[in-house]
């Protein structure tokens, strides 16, 4: 149901952005992190001014690891989609949501570990049972670590989308036992509180949580997807919203991440409607953010994410592609692209690009205390692929 005009910032394949999709964001020119076998490849992507590598293979430059997390022929539930991860004292743990398929009432939040290199089975740790005869489905699990107290997992609960709520459950032992569930609460602005709707929070020095969110809501037939911010000074006792920073017309945008930069601006990208991954700043630690913007980078209408590394450098996994043009498009191919400044992009690796049933999604990135990143992917809807990737090789 679409009956509004909207900006469209990317045309169909064979044709280059608009000159408004570079508007600040330095079109894909080089970084300091750029190779140098690199800077002679001529652009090959939708856009006609990035290229794009062949997949990595394990072992050959950044590329350290890759797995699923469980065997295609052994799997919990028929599919598996929106992981997470965290660094914990004991290790790395992944969560996602899980069941027959996605709005399922039988699809509930698993938890996986990561134990002398080999992941445990997943263990389903909440559901959305509601009483003896209602039960909805669980979507978006977010781990996170706060600099004090315990582990957090957020998740949603609700028939979709638009009527889901935010729950809370904490772990007191690193995610092997589970605390009571919470729902988050109320706002005028947004009605339910969500949480960080797909990707982490990030904790400001000053220890402020800042949890990336975003809504959908329907008026008069219409469908807006609008960002906001959901902010806690009081390690998640309480939580003030900030936004929605966009209208839902210009952007339809939603599951923002947050970069943190050297002169104490904030960043935000999001996936969008428009064929592009969009952008804002925020000079005041979250309390208010830019008008949204393109990025010179596109998007298929699917879930990025990105983290600020400890040496200041910004990494994002996404799919460099739009719905339009031959294959890999859409969600067939999945990309890491890094920035000294968060404005000029260099995508230097490519995951996945060989198309399958429902392609590799929703992807979520970390760096751990030993500089490694991890990454975790929906990977063609029926397991979860995990990723090690060195940094300094990049």
């Amino acid at each position: 149901m679409w009956n509004r005009t909207k900006l469209n910032y990317a045309p169909v394949a064979g044709l280059v952005f608009t000159a408004l999709t570079f508007v600040g964001c330095g079109g894909g020119g080089e970084s300091s992190s750029q190779s140098d076998n690199q800077d002679a490849k001529k652009p090959n992507d939708i856009t006609g001014n990035y290229y794009l590598p062949e997949k990595a293979t394990v072992g050959e430059g950044a590329l350290l690891h890759a797995e699923l997390i469980y065997p295609l022929d052994d799997r919990p539930t028929p599919q598996v989609h929106a992981s997470t991860l965290v660094e914990t004292e004991d290790g790395i743990v992944a969560a996602f949501f899980s069941g027959t398929h996605e709005r399922n009432p039988d699809v509930g939040i698993r938890v996986s570990h990561l134990e002398n290199g080999e992941w445990t089975w997943p263990e389903e740790v909440v559901n959305g049972v509601q009483n003896d005869t209602l039960r909805y489905p669980c979507w978006n699990p977010v781990l996170f670590q706060p600099q004090e107290g315990p582990l957090m997992l957020f998740y949603k609960v609700g028939p979709n989308p638009r009527e889901w709520w935010g729950m809370l459950i904490t772990s007191e032992d690193n995610g092997k036992t589970w605390s009571d569930q919470v729902k988050l609460g109320e706002d005028p602005a947004i009605g339910p509180l969500l949480g960080p709707v797909k990707n982490k929070p990030v904790q400001l020095p000053d220890g402020t949580i800042i949890s990336p969110s975003s809504i959908e809501r329907e008026r008069d037939g219409d469908v807006f997807w609008q960002v906001h911010f959901e902010i806690s000074k009081d390690h998640g006792e309480t939580w003030q919203v900030v936004g929605p920073i966009n209208d839902g017309e210009t952007f339809d945008a939603i599951q923002p991440s947050v970069l943190t930069h050297e002169d104490g601006r904030l960043q935000m990208l999001c996936r969008t409607r428009q064929d592009v991954i969009a952008e804002s700043w925020s000079d005041d630690q979250g309390q208010s953010w830019s008008e949204m913007a393109a990025t010179s980078l596109p998007n298929p209408n699917s879930g990025t994410d990105a983290v600020t590394l400890a040496d200041g450098r910004h990494l994002l996994v996404y799919n460099h592609s739009t719905k339009e043009g031959e294959e890999p498009k859409g969600r067939n191919i999945l990309n890491l692209a890094i920035s000294d400044d968060g404005k000029t992009w260099n995508p230097f690796m490519t995951l996945e690009n060989e198309p399958n049933n429902a392609g590799y999604s929703y992807p979520a990135i970390i760096q751990s205390t030993d500089g490694k990143v991890h990454i975790t992917y929906t990977y063609d809807r029926i397991s979860v692929k995990y990723v090690v990737i060195d940094p300094a090789k990049i």
